[in-house]
């Protein structure tokens, strides 16, 4: 199996990963900011800044996949000429 096709799975699961916790993240974000009723509180700017890294890695995973080449799906038993 070449790098190519074992690099798309790994991002796809990885950006699932990323978009589970972000959404997570958002849930608690919600609900602390509603229960402390204010949105400078230490631990609502905390889970923001947490929720921002989170972003800013799904940024990049979706810039590296427009930058690099498409893949290629031939059949493993595919021979060029």
């Amino acid at each position: 199996m070449s790098a190519d096709k074992e690099r798309a799975p790994k991002r796809a699961m990885d950006k699932t990963i990323l978009l589970n916790q972000l959404q997570s993240l958002r849930l608690k974000l919600h609900e602390i900011a509603e229960a402390r009723g204010s949105l400078t509180d230490p631990d609502v700017i905390a889970i923001s800044e947490e929720a921002d890294e989170l972003i800013v890695a799904l940024q990049q995973l979706q810039r590296a996949r427009l930058i690099e080449p498409p893949l290629r799906t031939y059949p493993d038993n595919f021979q060029s000429k």
